[in-house]
């Protein structure tokens, strides 16, 4: 059984792999920024099993509030042993190339107000000595594409970071796992012609499930995503450039 804080609790992935976590018997500490989806979300997981589950409104943007979030969390759950992150938003990237005003608005929310609760989390764990830090970032943030860059800067941000805290709190027995979808077929993607590349929130779910539960530290999922990005991060730059990605 774990106590586990889940930042962005109402998204498409999110929904899905809490009911994981509630098969599991596991007690969830649930925030995100609509009341009556969070608690529609609650009851279907008590029933679903989850050992207890506690929601919270809160922006994610409202970084002020996240030390004391983390112990909020820790105190209601009586200990908190892992931080799943799934927050975010797509930006029109057009309208970033336009607009700086959208750009740092989509960098604050996919990067900036993640890395400040990752700041907060991992300080948590570090001082316990035990945890897991699991966060959705994305394939986007493996190489800049004129189609997304953006979105992929801010995820490329938040992966590095992410090695970084892996590489700190390694010595403390605390896991850090980057979590790198592909395409998924969400309300976020809504207005996306889909494809074969394109995954269900479930699958990816049970992918983030057993990242988790194994300690896997970077999961590309679907799986077939490693290799796909392994070429396009090795494509020279010359011809990468005539690509319109």
């Amino acid at each position: 059984m774990r106590k586990i804080l889940v930042m962005g609790a109402t998204s498409a992935i999110a929904q899905a792999t809490n009911r994981l976590f509630a098969q599991d018997g596991d007690y969830l500490f649930l925030v995100a920024r609509n009341r009556e989806k969070l608690e529609s979300i609650s009851a279907d997981l008590a029933l679903r099993g989850a050992g207890r589950v506690i929601t919270v409104v809160q922006d994610a943007n409202a970084t002020e509030g996240h030390a004391a979030l983390v112990k909020q969390a820790a105190q209601a759950l009586g200990g908190l042993d892992t931080l799943l992150v799934a927050h975010g938003l797509l930006p029109d990237q057009k309208q970033c190339q336009a607009s700086w005003t959208a750009t740092r608005q989509a960098l604050e929310t996919n990067a900036l107000s993640i890395l400040s609760l990752l700041t907060h989390g991992a300080n948590h764990f570090e001082a316990q000595g035990h945890g897991t830090i699991a966060v959705i970032s994305s394939v986007a943030g493996d190489r800049g594409r004129q189609s997304n860059y953006v979105y992929g800067a801010a995820k490329a941000m938040v992966s590095t970071f992410l090695q970084g805290l892996r590489n700190r709190l390694h010595a403390s027995g605390v896991t850090v796992v980057t979590i790198k979808p592909g395409f998924v077929d969400t309300p976020m993607t809504a207005s996306y012609s889909k494809g074969l590349l394109w995954a269900q929130p479930e699958q990816v779910a049970r992918d983030i499930h057993e990242a988790v539960v194994s300690k896997r530290e970077i999961c590309y999922t679907p799986w077939f995503w490693r290799w796909i990005m392994w070429v396009i991060q090795h494509l020279p730059e010359w011809l990468f450039k005539r690509l319109s990605l």
